[in-house]
């Protein structure tokens, strides 16, 4: 619970900012955009991993949800989004998550892949937003329902950063389900990205049926062990 933490909160408008290493910030990232009741948020985790799924989130939250340290998931220590995650399956009007696998990833390109994430995320919502507002600089039109995308959105909107939380969380649940079968890799500690001990375990073992085949996995470009 929020009370667990030993740390002063202080009670002041801080937009973008939501903990440090003695304290705990309040954060109070915008409710809406557009001004339609059914806004969805959206985002994805996973855009930079050189293994495993790319994973979207979009969420349509009540008109009076809050909660004391929602921010760009980034910004969040595991342990407050392990927290946030059931808060925000409980009070969200909807959500949904999608995965995108390696494979497909490879086949579209990240950001293809990115998008149509979203894209899934968003038809699982019900009922159907009448406004879509995307974390990042890129999207494409979902259907006939409007959207803007938001630089930064994730630490400007509720609903982005709760999709932000959302997508990051089932993401790296499932990254430490797969290092069960491949430890070497370290994935419950890097989740896939690129870390100097993921890529020292790449050049070592070779890649699994979990890399995507088309990034830069070494940086030296040395031959893979397929």
């Amino acid at each position: 619970m929020i009370n667990e933490y030993k740390c002063k909160i202080f009670k002041r408008k801080l937009i973008g900012i939501s903990s440090s290493k003695n304290c705990l910030f309040v954060t109070m990232l915008k409710g809406n955009f557009s001004g339609a009741a059914l806004e969805a948020g959206t985002d994805e985790a996973g855009r930079g991993c050189l293994s495993g799924p790319v994973v979207a989130a979009a969420v349509i939250l009540p008109e009076d949800f809050q909660h004391p340290f929602l921010n760009d998931s980034k910004q969040l220590t595991e342990r407050q989004r392990q927290e946030l995650k059931p808060f925000i399956e409980e009070r969200a009007l909807s959500f949904g998550v999608s995965f995108v696998d390696e494979k497909e990833v490879d086949q579209l390109n990240v950001l293809q892949a990115s998008i149509a994430a979203m894209h899934r995320a968003v038809k699982q919502l019900n009922p159907l937003p009448e406004f879509i507002i995307v974390d990042g600089n890129k999207f494409k039109p979902y259907r006939d329902v409007p959207h803007q995308t938001i630089v930064k959105g994730d630490a400007k909107y509720l609903s982005i950063a709760a999709a932000s939380v959302l997508a990051k969380t089932y993401r790296d649940a499932f990254m430490e389900k797969i290092h069960q079968e491949f430890p070497m890799y370290h994935w419950q500690k890097n989740k896939g990205y690129p870390t100097k001990q993921h890529r020292e375990a790449i050049r070592e073992y070779g890649i699994t049926k979990y890399h995507r085949k088309t990034f830069r996995l070494l940086p030296d470009q040395l031959k893979l062990k397929l």
